[in-house]
């Protein structure tokens, strides 16, 4: 028994329409990969081009026509960084700063997003907006001020000069964190350790603070990138050489003579030796970073 004609006109329009259907999606995804794949490109081709050029000998940099490829290899650049000693403290210097600001930043942060996620107060999201547009403030901006009154205080050339501005701008950044995620953490476990005979303190340190551990440890993260890539408050506040962080002390390289006045091979490997540890602790802990993110922007 042959089926309808109607039926059958249906069947191959439906069939013609899902095809189309399927093309459509295919060149939206070959779109959509294609424009991916380009803008990685685009993002990565100067730190390749920086790994490679790091990598690179005298004669090999500056050779005509232009190599791409290190021919051989050298490790020349990274034996010159690191035989500096202005560079072994720029990176002391830097660690010494960014783990300061960081740490002050999460312990002072911590309390403030705690607060302003569990209490009800009038002009409570006026002062999230108020913390977000300090974040926003441009450091240029006050940079003058700043530099009398440390050198007023003696403090030019101290780690406080730089700990306390890195503070200032990393500390909106780990509030607006950390009030996110303690915002959905369920109130009731900390209802339940409060009937247990928690103070709010206690119920702070032994309920909250693991549980939060992941929005801890992603705000961590962002402010020690941040403070650890600083430069206008150390280039700044700092001149002698033994106190320079190390993206001062990059921009302060010179060669030895005037045909090597910048010495781009020196100078890309000490951006590589700096940028690198950034980019491992993110490859490791990627995967708590996204958590930390997402987990306070989930109901739920």
């Amino acid at each position: 028994m042959t089926a309808p004609a109607n039926t059958i006109g249906t069947t191959e329009r439906d069939a013609a329409h899902n095809a189309a259907r399927r093309r459509s999606m295919m060149a939206n995804r070959f779109g959509f990969y294609s424009f991916v794949t380009v803008f990685v490109i685009f993002c990565l081709a100067p730190f390749v081009w920086t790994l490679l050029t790091s990598f690179k000998g005298f004669n090999t940099l500056f050779a005509v026509p232009i190599t791409y490829w290190p021919n051989p290899p050298s490790l020349e650049n990274y034996q010159k960084v690191f035989a500096l000693d202005r560079f072994r403290w720029a990176l002391l210097n830097s660690a010494i700063v960014a783990s300061s600001a960081t740490f002050i930043s999460l312990i002072i942060g911590s309390f403030c997003a705690y607060a302003i996620a569990r209490l009800n107060f009038p002009g409570k999201n006026f002062l999230l907006a108020l913390v977000l547009a300090i974040a926003m403030f441009p450091g240029i901006a006050i940079i003058g001020p700043l530099f009398r009154q440390f050198n007023a205080w003696g403090l030019t050339n101290n780690y406080l000069a730089l700990i306390l501005p890195n503070v200032t701008f990393t500390l909106p950044i780990c509030i607006w964190t950390l009030t996110a995620f303690f915002s959905e953490l369920p109130i009731e476990l900390e209802e339940s350790a409060r009937v247990d005979g928690c103070t709010r303190m206690q119920t702070f340190y032994k309920i909250v603070a693991p549980l939060a551990a992941p929005g801890v440890f992603t705000a961590a993260i962002l402010l020690f990138i941040h403070a650890w890539n600083e430069f206008l408050f150390a280039r700044t506040f700092m001149s002698q050489p033994n106190r320079l962080t190390a993206t001062v002390a990059i921009a302060q390289f010179e060669g030895a003579d005037l045909a090597a006045q910048y010495p781009w091979g020196e100078i890309t490997a000490a951006s590589i030796v700096i940028t690198l540890p950034l980019v491992v602790m993110v490859l490791l802990f990627q995967r708590r970073i996204i958590s930390g993110l997402t987990a306070g922007a989930v109901k739920g």
